[in-house]
């Protein structure tokens, strides 16, 4: 029977350390953390993603700075925005929620935010950082991942190590957190050829390719773990139930395909994504110690 790693339980016990934390500061200081998040336009996903947010801020007691943004809005106009955010001292930590617009440079909208107010560390100097091993906000799903292996006493350190995907937000620092634990690790992509070969001598395969139900039971080694990043909403077999019936959520994993082979899997709903929100929170009462001299009590949750 492989081990399920459970992201919901983990963020929970994760979130209750967040909340003794603060309420522990605020016996010492007179302000909460603060969290902007930054959401341009209408997208769906994107709306449930800033929605989760919100709710886990009010479970820990973050308070929360809400920017939903009109979806033409110009590139100085958000860039004026974020110097705000930037000069805000009630505010700990910045998210600008992906994917933005077709018009706005993500790049260039990201180098603006304060890098030490990058909840998501994705800033330029961060992500610098994160190479040469030095502190700073991490990438909050890798994060969260690492987060999820550490807690299941999965060893990392020697292992053989796969990553399919090499964005930016998952795939590259997914790598160098990897590697940054002593894993051998080998980044696969859309021009990966005989993607099989490779992920099938993976000690550790982490997916985060975007794409419904790509990996299943051919491509993945007996007794390894493998981490599904992804999330679909895909329509259901059945198409004769109810409205609410007709679709259901998935990963880039075949979980019923490889689940009778490997050690260990994250599901999807319920792995990776709760981690993801939780590691935005600690990225940002991790700044909110720092902006207010506090002990860094929270370190150790962080890669």
């Amino acid at each position: 029977m492989s081990n399920i790693l459970d992201g919901k339980k983990l963020a929970q016990e994760i979130e209750l350390i967040l909340q003794q934390t603060i309420e522990s500061g605020l016996k010492v200081v007179k302000r909460s953390p603060g969290l902007a998040v930054i959401r341009v336009g209408n997208d769906p996903a994107s709306g449930v993603y800033v929605n989760y947010k919100e709710k886990a801020c009010d479970r820990i007691g973050v308070r929360s700075f809400p920017q939903h943004l009109r979806e033409d809005i110009s590139q100085n106009e958000l860039i004026e925005i974020i110097k705000i955010l930037n000069s805000d001292q009630n505010v700990d930590g910045i998210l600008l929620q992906l994917p933005l617009p077709p018009h706005l440079d993500e790049s260039s909208l990201l180098r603006c935010i304060n890098p030490d107010k990058d909840a998501d560390g994705l800033h330029a100097l961060n992500l610098g950082r994160l190479i040469k091993g030095e502190r700073g906000p991490r990438s909050c799903t890798p994060a969260g991942v690492m987060a999820l292996l550490e807690r299941n006493q999965i060893k990392i350190s020697g292992k053989k190590a796969v990553v399919v995907g090499r964005s930016i937000l998952v795939g590259k620092p997914m790598a160098l957190m990897l590697e940054a634990a002593n894993a051998t690790v080998t980044v696969a992509h859309s021009k990966t050829q005989d993607l099989p070969s490779l992920t099938s001598q993976a000690d550790l395969l982490v997916v985060a390719a975007g794409k419904p139900h790509l990996i299943g039971k051919r491509h993945v080694k007996e007794n390894s773990v493998v981490v599904d990043v992804g999330i679909h909403r895909i329509p259901c077999d059945d198409q004769s139930s109810s409205d609410s019936k007709k679709f259901k959520l998935c990963g880039d994993v075949k979980t019923f395909e490889i689940e009778e082979k490997v050690a260990a899997f994250s599901p999807v709903p319920g792995g990776v994504g709760p981690m993801t929100v939780t590691m935005l929170l600690a990225n940002t009462v991790d700044r909110w110690q720092q902006h207010c001299g506090l002990p860094l009590t929270i370190s150790h949750l962080l890669p």
